[in-house]
C-alpha cells in the first residue's frame, strides 16, 4: 500500500504502515527467537514463529491450567480426562496459529519473502509439538494407562487438522476452534454411545486409519486454502 492509494489526502498511508512495521519488529530478539532463527535459517520466519498467538505466555499458562485441572479430575474420578481434553486444547492452539484478526504480525508476514504457507506450517508444527509434549506430561502425571497415554495422539492429529482446515478456509481462527470443538465433542459422544465407554475414541485401534484419512483430507484443504494464486510469484 502506498500514500497514493485510496484514503484521506492529508495522510501518508505508506508512512503510517512503516510506523506499524517498526512497532512490531523493533524489539531485540530474545534467546528463543535467536535459537529459532539459527534453526530455521530465517530471522523473519523466527519472528513470525515467536509472535504466534497460541505460543505466547498467556496462552501457554491457560493450556497448562486446563491440563492440570484434567489431572486432578482424572485422579479424583478415575476417568482419563487429560487424554480427552488434550486434543481439544491442541486444536484451539492450532486454529490460533492462523493469523487474520488475531495476530499483530499477520499483515507483515504477508509481505515476507517466505510464503505464508511456510509460516503457517512452522507455526502449526511448533504448536502441535508443544501441546503434544504438555499433554503427554499431564497424561503421565495423571497415572493414565499406556494405551490411553499415547492413544489420543492420532485423534489429536485429526482434530488439529480439522481446526486448521476450517480456520484457513474461513479465514477465521474462531471458526476453526468452533469446528474442532464441535467435531471432537460429537466424536466422543458417538464413541460413548456405540461402545459404552467415553474413552472409546482414544482406545479403539480400529479408528486409527479413519483418523489418519480424515487428517489427510483436512491437510489437502489447508494446502488448497493457502495456495499461491496464479500469476503471483
Amino acid at each position: 500500500m502506498s500514500g497514493t492509494d485510496a484514503g484521506p489526502p492529508d495522510v501518508d498511508l505508506g508512512r503510517v504502515w512503516l510506523g506499524v512495521a517498526a512497532q512490531v519488529w523493533r524489539r531485540e530478539p530474545g534467546w528463543a527467537e535467536r535459537a529459532a532463527g539459527r534453526l530455521l535459517r530465517s530471522p523473519g520466519l523466527a519472528r513470525a514463529l515467536v509472535t504466534t498467538p497460541s505460543l505466547l505466555l498467556g496462552w501457554l499458562i491457560a493450556t497448562v491450567v486446563v491440563l492440570v485441572a484434567g489431572i486432578f479430575a482424572t485422579l479424583g474420578t478415575g476417568t482419563p480426562y487429560v487424554p480427552l481434553l488434550a486434543p481439544a486444547v491442541a486444536a484451539a492452539g492450532i486454529a490460533y496459529a492462523y493469523g487474520p484478526g488475531i495476530d499483530p504480525a499477520w499483515e507483515l508476514s504477508q509481505s515476507m519473502a517466505v510464503s505464508d504457507r511456510m509460516v503457517l506450517l512452522v507455526r502449526a508444527l511448533a504448536v502441535f509439538g508443544l501441546n503434544a509434549a504438555l499433554g503427554l506430561a499431564a497424561s503421565a502425571a495423571s497415572g493414565a494407562a499406556a494405551a490411553v497415554t499415547f492413544g489420543w495422539l492420532v485423534p489429536m492429529t485429526a482434530v488439529c487438522c480439522l481446526a486448521l482446515a476450517a480456520a484457513t478456509l474461513a479465514r477465521s481462527a474462531n471458526i476453526g476452534v468452533a469446528a474442532a470443538m464441535s467435531g471432537w465433542v460429537i466424536t466422543v459422544l458417538a464413541g460413548k454411545a456405540s461402545a459404552g465407554r467415553i474413552t472409546a475414541v482414544i482406545t479403539d485401534s480400529s479408528l486409527i486409519l479413519p483418523y489418519l484419512a480424515f487428517a489427510a483430507c483436512c491437510g489437502a484443504v489447508v494446502l488448497y486454502a493457502t495456495r499461491i494464486p496464479r500469476g503471483t510469484s
